[in-house]
């Protein structure tokens, strides 16, 4: 697998940013990595980050490089900030970024599938948010998306006081139930169509995101969504993250 810190220009953001990447790579003596052969075009998987985090955390928390070499699979793990994958009230425009502008530039500098049969996308805690809002906004853009103890009850998390800052800055004064950023609301308006995601979500029981996670798969099930949901013991931490990534890699509809 080749690992690439890549630093580019945003149009969208009119900043400096970056992204880290995991190209499939073809080796024959290399110790301890099963590398699937490359394709002309990679199945790509992006990963998103949560809250606290950036671009560099799934490689520096989790093995991810080493559980996707044998499935021939590149990640594209971009940098959002404390955005919540949104164009921000008070700050910038990270959803048209994420999109529009970042599969784009990743597809130009990167031989990257389009085809929607080879777009995956997940995420952890706020990444898992974006991973279901991006997918549900774009069902033709993915053909599996799952989050990992995703913030699914984006109304009852902007009213917790420990994060109200954050959410101000996102949202402002704005409604947020009914509206696109809210993904029951999402989930009621899919068409009932092929080309739309399937969905997966796990969520520890010991989780603060636990309750939200129960709500959003009763969603789903209200509307006869296809969903693959996980509640195991578990909490808000990278050693569940882990085992559970790995997980969602089992899962993907992956060619062979």
């Amino acid at each position: 697998m080749a690992l690439i810190h890549c630093q580019f220009y945003s149009e969208v953001l009119h900043l400096s940013t970056s992204m880290t990447v995991i190209l499939p790579q073809q080796t024959s003596s290399q110790i301890g990595m099963q590398n699937k052969k490359a394709a002309a075009k990679h199945q790509t998987l992006y990963l998103l980050h949560g809250l606290s985090d950036d671009d560099t955390i799934w490689t520096r928390r989790t093995s991810i490089e080493r559980y996707v070499a044998p499935l021939g699979l590149a990640v594209v793990m971009p940098q959002v900030h404390h955005s919540f994958y949104t164009d921000m009230k008070h700050g910038n425009r990270y959803w048209t970024f994420l999109t529009e502008e970042l599969p784009a530039l990743a597809r130009s500098f990167f031989p990257l599938s389009d085809a929607w049969e080879d777009n995956f996308v997940a995420g952890l805690s706020m990444g898992g948010y974006g991973a279901l809002k991006w997918a549900l906004s774009y069902p033709e853009h993915f053909s599996a998306a799952a989050s990992l103890s995703g913030v699914t009850d984006i109304v009852s998390a902007a009213k917790n006081p420990i994060r109200s800052g954050v959410f101000d800055l996102v949202f402002g004064d704005d409604q947020i139930a009914g509206t696109d950023h809210d993904l029951f609301t999402l989930i009621e308006k899919q068409p009932n169509t092929r080309q739309r995601p399937k969905l997966y979500q796990c969520c520890g029981t010991e989780d603060f995101l636990y309750e939200g996670n129960i709500r959003f798969k009763g969603a789903c099930e209200k509307t006869s969504y296809e969903l693959t949901a996980e509640f195991e013991p578990g909490e808000h931490e990278w050693g569940y993250w882990d085992r559970k990534i790995q997980d969602v890699l089992n899962w993907l509809p992956l060619k062979k």
